[in-house]
């Protein structure tokens, strides 16, 4: 098996990944190119914060913590102090199925979701939170619960790199259109409520009951999809005959057609738009990394160097 890192990645190499991810953060920024700000954001959470105790007012306290009850009750102002809680539980969601061996430019599509898996994980853990996940591929899954040490984000690397390397062009599967909304099903149970729910895929075969289980997530998580895609899904270029296959059939297709190369990238970009346009439909947020890109430089353009903030709920 080849080690290159455009095709496959190995723990050493996603490990490595650990200190470019410094800096990252989960909250969103003011700037207007930031993905997780703007009219089309998720209200982002953040850590939570847990009632400590009730107290009197004192000079310079913020006036948005005065509770105005037991000031109304007493004839004394109080106010109520917060503590933030330190391990907000993530759960980082990670596609390897066979419509991720794909690329056409840098990277196979496989391989930058492994890569922004990484990132994700060392920020979450670095940022004192719990890590855990599910790693899945078209017939099997990993699951990791969320736990606050270094040896669940090595079993999580190690997992994801296991699953990446299974993946080669001869493998045989058997077509699983439902298999994205099984996992959805699999995160709720594992998801509750006030996790940061990392969902990292090309979302192939996406559809109403995707659009449904996405939605009850995003209504007691955090809730970012990292959409995944190749460049080829903007703009086929080309004039030879390529073959395709989904791990139990092939096909032969000429791109040296023009209404070949129009029906596969309108094809392509209906389904980019589709999963966009749920930035306004559900409370959530979409992150584009194209695997033609350094995965570090996308995630940094669209998220920033951010300070976490404490934020009530």
């Amino acid at each position: 098996m080849t080690d290159d890192p455009r095709i496959y990645v190995t723990p050493s190499h996603l490990r490595g990944v650990q200190a470019r991810a410094h800096g990252l953060s989960f909250l969103p920024r003011s700037s207007a190119n930031s993905a997780l700000s703007g009219r089309y954001a998720t209200r982002m959470r953040g850590r939570g914060l847990d009632f400590e105790e009730m107290r009197n007012y004192l000079p310079g306290d913020d006036i948005r913590s005065i509770d105005w009850k037991a000031t109304a009750r007493t004839r004394q102002p109080y106010v109520r102090v917060y503590t933030e809680e330190r391990d907000r539980p993530a759960l980082i969601v990670v596609d390897q199925r066979m419509s991720m061996f794909f690329g056409t430019r840098l990277n196979l599509k496989s391989v930058t979701a492994a890569e922004a898996a990484a990132m994700t994980a060392f920020q979450v853990f670095g940022a004192g939170d719990r890590v855990g996940g599910i790693v899945f591929d078209d017939e099997r899954q990993i699951e990791l619960a969320p736990r606050k040490s270094m040896k669940t984000v090595d079993a999580f690397l190690n997992s994801v790199s296991e699953f990446n390397r299974g993946l080669h062009a001869d493998r045989r599967v058997e077509p699983a259109p439902a298999r994205l909304n099984e996992i959805l099903h699999r995160v709720a149970r594992l998801a509750h409520h006030d996790h940061l729910v990392v969902i990292i895929s090309d979302f192939s075969g996406i559809d109403e009951t995707t659009h449904r289980r996405l939605s009850g997530l995003a209504a007691h998580n955090d809730l970012i999809l990292m959409l995944v895609y190749d460049p080829s899904a903007k703009a086929l270029v080309g004039d030879r005959r390529i073959v395709i296959g989904d791990g139990q059939r092939q096909a032969e297709v000429n791109l040296g057609a023009q209404e070949t190369r129009q029906a596969l990238t309108t094809f392509s970009r209906e389904r980019l738009e589709r999963i966009r346009q749920w930035q306004t439909e559900i409370n959530l947020s979409v992150l584009s990394l194209s695997a033609g890109a350094e995965t570090l430089v996308q995630i940094r353009q669209q998220m920033g160097r951010l300070t976490p903030r404490r934020r009530l709920r």
